[in-house]
């Protein structure tokens, strides 16, 4: 599968979904009060309308344990294909360690074949040691366990074409890219050596550039083509006419989800109008980003969204041919 925005001038531009949906459609959309039940229904229209705004992507989060309210990552995603068409769903990033890898590769034939060849398996191995230890498993075995766990993914899809195994996984789906997530040099060289992409978080876009720099360097030295792997990034975002409040309300968000404090965001922050915003997102188009996934820092994460999508569409003719 080719995601949306390959072989295009324009980047592609994604949301990654709320946790949860408290307070994430506004009553232009249909809500009464502002707020919505945390329900299928709801997400399903939620992903309805990011796909309406013009969202090339839709992305679901994963923790199997974490101090908010969560909703698990496949599952979700399993309602998006119900409800969406065109857009490219993925996981940003499913924490393989933490689960059976074999278990993960029926569950990705599954939603490629439920979502017509449209999944993207984003995977990493997350940061958080007392979430290891809540699973039972050694965090710092994590990093073997992504190897290994990739290595049984692409063996069990694998075997649907060999007849001769009495169990094996099928039927089998259109090619599953596996994106690697995490802005470490092991996450990176990771995906070099094994990736279809690579999708880190807590990168400035002035890290950024250097960094996919040092990944096409890689990638070559691992043998390979270095457009093998596409450069995607993560970035928070928060639209607000008043460019401060927007950059406190958004790192205060972050603070809160993240339970770290909020001047640790400052720079990683997108913030101010909606222009302003589009501006940031376009230096990572420059810097070389194909894919640019935006993870809301605040409530309302549609309209925020809706904003910034618009405003990009409109200023994507700034990015220079041949750059992104």
């Amino acid at each position: 599968m080719t995601p949306v925005g390959i072989g295009t001038n324009r980047p592609s531009l994604g949301l990654i979904l709320p946790a949860t949906l408290q307070g994430e459609l506004p009553d232009a959309f249909g809500s009464t009060d502002g707020t919505t039940a945390n329900d299928a229904k709801s997400l399903m229209e939620l992903c309805r309308r990011a796909e309406a705004t013009g969202a090339d992507s839709i992305w679901a989060v994963d923790h199997l344990f974490w101090p908010h309210p969560i909703n698990e990552c496949l599952t979700t995603l399993a309602i998006a294909a119900a409800a969406t068409e065109r857009v490219t769903l993925g996981s940003c990033i499913l924490q393989l360690p933490l689960r059976q890898p074999s278990a993960v590769a029926k569950e990705v034939t599954s939603l490629q074949h439920l979502s017509n060849g449209r999944f993207v398996l984003g995977l990493g191995v997350g940061s958080h040691a007392d979430e290891y230890a809540r699973a039972g498993v050694d965090f710092h075995q994590r990093g073997r366990l992504i190897d290994s766990g990739i290595a049984t993914l692409r063996s069990d899809w694998a075997s649907a074409e060999d007849p001769a195994p009495a169990y094996r996984q099928v039927p089998a789906s259109s090619r599953v890219p596996i994106w690697l997530g995490g802005a470490s040099v092991a996450a990176r060289r990771r995906a070099a050596m094994v990736g279809d992409g690579w999708v880190p978080l807590f990168l400035t876009v002035d890290e950024y550039g250097p960094a996919i720099e040092a990944l096409r360097h890689e990638t070559a030295q691992a043998g390979r083509h270095p457009d093998e792997v596409t450069p995607a990034v993560v970035v928070f975002a928060h639209v607000d006419d008043d460019e401060a409040r927007a950059h406190e309300d958004g790192s205060q968000w972050l603070s809160e989800l993240y339970n770290l404090p909020a001047k640790a965001f400052h720079r990683h922050l997108i913030a101010g109008s909606a222009e302003s915003c589009a501006a940031g997102l376009l230096r990572f188009a420059a810097a070389g980003a194909r894919h640019i996934l935006v993870m809301v820092a605040g409530t309302g994460a549609l309209a925020h969204f809706a904003a910034l999508q618009s405003a990009f569409a409109a200023a994507d003719s700034a990015i220079p041919v041949g750059v992104a």
